[in-house]
């Protein structure tokens, strides 16, 4: 998108294209009809372009006002109510806010201006209308005068900016960098001697009209900045002399042009290049062009807008497209590393392997009857936890006295006969598995000879719950110490005629393996 600066004068228009700080002039056009059909066709041959016009005419119009607190849509209604009071029947107009009151109910300070000659620009409009060009605003030099002041690092509250446009001298005054004031002055002489006495003259001039207006006080002293060319800074400054309320500073225009980047020096001390580029590059915030005017403008800018979406997207989307074909690219390496690796151990394990002595079967083989083997040892199991727990309980039971111990993996035993057997209250039937550790004991029960028969059974209950104290543990009696028949009474009185004989019994513990 190329920038492009058309300047208007009082009697023609000049169209700038501006470049990296670089001015060049493409085109001239007079005031006449036959100019005005070409400009039409110069904006179309540029459809690609932003065009901003700067006007340097003279009727100008500024005024102070004051409005109450609003915001929105009401403060906006007011202040075109305000310019159509002010400034009735020209559409190019502005409203610069000044601050706020503080001691007055807050009310807004305004700074109302316009170009009061609309009819000087309709013409030119029109062509731009025509042709579809986006114009991005109307600015004013006026406008540009507190710009250029600080942008030469030339702050004042208040002074006075001198000049030269064209064939005229443009008079500013500013407050705090905004115009309160500016008009232009015939120049009848443009020698350099003649541009040196029209720039004092005008200073004087402009000072008396102020402080008619009561624009400053009497004996307030106010700087004055005059721009001039290099060539001319001689004859300005012995012409403008410091006077009680005049204090001149001269302005060498070809430096103030480098310290605002303008590459194209003026040849003389005309300072239109200055204004253009800082307009190109610090436009003002207000501008005279209505909505109207600018329509092909907003288009623009939202045409570019998408445009620049897209190009971002695009963007995005190619840099992730080649993150992911880098990392791609990575992973597709990594593969073949892998993969020679894996390559490089496969055929060491085969140079290994021919090493080893020949054992007559193969690899697939030797590796299942090794893993049948780890199983195996898995499997294997000891009885030192049943016979650990069957010591505890003898040590706790004197009259047991253990005659034999035989211990498997596999079944129960199942006695054929179980008329000199009876269960206690936990010898039920266990239901067993091949992985089930099973325990006979044997064993005798050694009382006084004055011992009872219940006292012989307590005995081997005793015994009993001792090893069922582990809940893994079900203990059946195989055999008890006494035949005893269901039909028969067991009473504590009664006694064998072998009453000090010991008495003999076989216990089965079916032990339940935990992994």
């Amino acid at each position: 998108m190329s920038c492009r600066l058309l300047y208007l004068n009082t009697h023609r228009l000049t169209a700038y294209v501006w470049r990296s700080g670089t001015l060049a002039q493409e085109a001239v056009f007079e005031m006449r009809d036959e100019e005005h059909r070409r400009f039409t066709e110069y904006l179309r041959v540029h459809p690609n372009s932003h065009f901003q016009m700067l006007a340097n005419v003279s009727e100008e119009g500024y005024l102070l006002e004051t409005i109450p607190f609003l915001r929105g849509a009401d403060r906006q209604t007011l202040i075109t109510r305000k310019i159509g009071q002010h400034f009735l029947g020209t559409p190019l107009a502005s409203a610069t806010s000044l601050g706020f009151e503080k001691d007055r109910r807050k009310n807004e300070k305004l700074l109302l201006s316009a170009l009061t000659n609309p009819t000087h620009f309709t013409p030119w409009l029109k062509c731009i209308e025509e042709a579809d060009a986006p114009l991005a605003g109307i600015y004013s030099v006026a406008q540009l005068g507190g710009t250029l002041l600080q942008k030469l690092h030339r702050p004042a509250t208040r002074c006075l900016l001198l000049t030269l446009q064209d064939h005229s001298i443009r008079e500013t005054y500013l407050i705090n960098g905004q115009t309160h004031f500016s008009r232009m002055a015939p120049l009848t002489d443009s020698s350099i001697a003649g541009i040196a006495g029209s720039f004092s003259a005008e200073a004087g001039k402009l000072l008396q009209y102020l402080v008619g207006q009561r624009l400053i006080g009497r004996n307030d002293t106010l700087p004055v900045y005059v721009l001039a060319h290099p060539q001319a800074m001689a004859a300005i400054r012995n012409a403008c002399r410091d006077s009680g309320n005049l204090i001149f500073e001269i302005l060498d225009s070809h430096q103030q042009a480098r310290q605002i980047n303008l590459k194209s020096l003026p040849d003389d001390s005309r300072s239109d290049l200055l204004f253009l580029q800082l307009l190109t590059t610090a436009p003002p915030r207000q501008q005279f062009a209505s909505e109207d005017h600018r329509h092909d403008y907003r288009i623009s800018q939202i045409r570019y807008g998408l445009i620049a979406l897209g190009a971002i997207a695009l963007l995005g989307g190619a840099l992730f497209a080649a993150k992911e074909l880098v990392q791609a690219q990575n992973l597709r390496q990594e593969t073949l590393e892998f993969s020679s690796q894996a390559a490089e151990t496969d055929w060491r394990y085969r140079e290994i392997s021919a090493t080893f002595p020949q054992i007559g079967i193969d690899n697939e083989t030797l590796r299942r009857v090794t893993t049948r083997h780890g199983e195996l040892r898995a499997q294997q199991r000891l009885p030192d936890n049943a016979y650990r727990l069957i010591g505890i309980a003898l040590n706790q039971s004197p009259a047991i006295h253990l005659e034999g111990l035989d211990w498997r993996v596999g079944e129960a035993s199942n006695p054929a006969s179980t008329s000199n057997s009876a269960n206690t209250s936990n010898s039920a039937t266990p239901s067993l598995n091949g992985s089930d550790e099973v325990i006979t004991v044997r064993g005798l029960i050694r009382l006084e000879s004055s011992a009872t028969t219940r006292q012989t059974l307590a005995a081997l209950e005793n015994f009993e719950q001792l090893l069922s104290v582990d809940r893994n543990n079900q203990v059946k009696v195989l055999q008890q110490p006494f035949d005893i028949e269901s039909n028969q009474a067991l009473r504590g009185s009664d006694k064998d005629e072998d009453s000090s004989k010991p008495r003999q019994f076989t216990l089965q513990i079916t032990r339940k393996l935990t992994p």
